[in-house]
């Protein structure tokens, strides 16, 4: 598994108020919780001038497309 494979686990305590909010908005752009923090996360960074340069991608969301798959 190369290091970019690998992710990192965070325990991260929030306000029941924050998480709340967090949650209703992953369910209304149809994520999880754990990846909208992560979309907030690199929005900051994008925003601040802080994401690193080799940032890659956010998978894609759902089930991957089959090979040969036609759209």
């Amino acid at each position: 598994m190369s290091p970019r494979t690998v992710r990192k686990q965070l325990l991260l305590r929030l306000d029941p108020t924050v998480y709340e909010a967090v949650a209703k908005w992953a369910s209304d752009d149809v994520r999880s919780v754990n990846a909208q923090v992560e979309v907030l996360l690199r929005r900051a960074l994008q925003e601040s001038g802080r994401a690193p340069q080799d940032l890659p991608e956010m998978p894609r969301r759902g089930r991957p497309r089959k090979e040969g798959a036609s759209s």
